[in-house]
């Protein structure tokens, strides 16, 4: 069992019912915070952390960031009647069935959906077209040039996601931040990987937007068993998304092939085989991103290969971005390959293969 698992996740699966608490008590979490809780309990306190969030902040719109993953559905599912409508920031490198998805979803709940897309493309990126606009380079120099490794996935993130998130907000404040703020509600968990275990808060304040994770003190046993309990698992041909009743869970059908998103492929944490296993799934995705490759190798790019660390890159140990939740570095990808091997998605053979081929 790897250093996070002992750490952070309670030894094996909880019966429907039983309470179950992180191993240990995360460093940002509140007084009183980690204590074992059935689910029920669980999701009470969820509905608690969205009030103190609402009564500390007094906000101007609630709006739930849905990704396409499966965590980010029961954030959105477990309070569906108290956001104003629903956020999803199409970087223009993800799997067009997630968007899609996200799309579906927001018409079959009668929610109000605005699709962000980002000012500069990561094609523009990758071939050092983006200049930048302030600092010392200001106007000299690209923000980056050639496929991201671990080193440029800061750059990635502030330019595919946090800046479309941040100009969605000030479209609604304006420059009235410090007197009106929204909420973004994420799925962010301490139980997720290392870096959220030390890094995720509850209610997180920033400027003019309050960031909050109502399922931070959820295990994985507390997903499960919701999932168990709301999606759809009759034996027939089920509704698209399994949207088989009112008040099912809905599950993106690209998050049972890849098992993530897939709502963002600049692929900087990228692990050994990824762009191969993407393409076998959806090609139609992975083709954009080998068209690229041609041209970054034939504009000379060192850095010419997609989901590959670029020569002589030392990987960044800064955290990854709020909504970059498998995000993790190579070598190893300790956090990712951890929770597939404990959750069985891969056999301890392939996690040793894994790690073999990562370091």
């Amino acid at each position: 069992m790897s250093a996070r698992s002992k750490r952070n996740q309670p030894v094996g699966d909880m019966f429907p019912g039983m309470p179950d608490l992180l191993g240990k008590q995360p460093p940002k979490a509140v007084e009183g915070e980690h204590v074992a809780r059935t689910l029920d309990e669980a999701i009470a306190r969820s509905s608690e952390i969205l009030d103190d969030a609402l009564s500390v902040y007094p906000v101007v719109g609630t709006y739930w960031l849905s990704s396409g993953g499966n965590d980010s559905a029961i954030v959105g599912h477990l309070l569906r009647d108290r956001y104003d409508a629903v956020l999803h920031v199409n970087t223009g490198t993800g799997i067009p069935e997630t968007t899609q998805y996200v799309r579906d979803l927001a018409a079959a709940w009668g929610d109000t959906l605005h699709e962000l897309h980002p000012k500069n493309s990561y094609r523009d990126l990758v071939l050092g077209k983006v200049i930048a606009s302030t600092g010392p380079n200001a106007g000299k120099r690209a923000v980056w040039k050639g496929f991201p490794g671990p080193a440029g996935h800061k750059v990635m993130y502030r330019h595919l996601k946090d800046e479309p998130l941040m100009r969605f907000r000030k479209s609604v404040v304006g420059d009235q931040g410090r007197t009106r703020k929204i909420a973004y509600l994420g799925g962010m968990r301490w139980g997720e990987t290392e870096r959220r275990f030390r890094n995720a808060e509850a209610i997180d304040q920033d400027g003019a937007i309050v960031w909050v994770s109502p399922l931070v003190h959820w295990t994985d046993a507390h997903m499960r068993e919701y999932r168990a309990r709301h999606r759809c698992q009759q034996d027939h041909e089920h509704a698209q998304h399994r949207l088989c009743f009112d008040g099912a869970l809905p599950l993106n059908e690209v998050t049972e092939h890849i098992h993530m998103s897939g709502e963002c492929l600049c692929l900087a944490y990228g692990k050994p085989g990824e762009p191969d296993e993407i393409e076998f799934f959806y090609p139609h995705a992975a083709a954009p991103m080998r068209e690229l490759e041609r041209e970054a190798e034939a504009a000379g790019i060192k850095a010419c290969r997609w989901g590959q660390k670029p020569p002589s890159e030392d990987n960044d140990a800064a955290p990854a971005g709020r909504l970059c939740s498998s995000c993790v570095a190579i070598p190893g990808q300790d956090d990712l390959i951890d929770q597939w091997r404990n959750s069985g998605l891969i056999t301890p053979e392939q996690h040793a293969a894994f790690t073999r081929e990562a370091s």
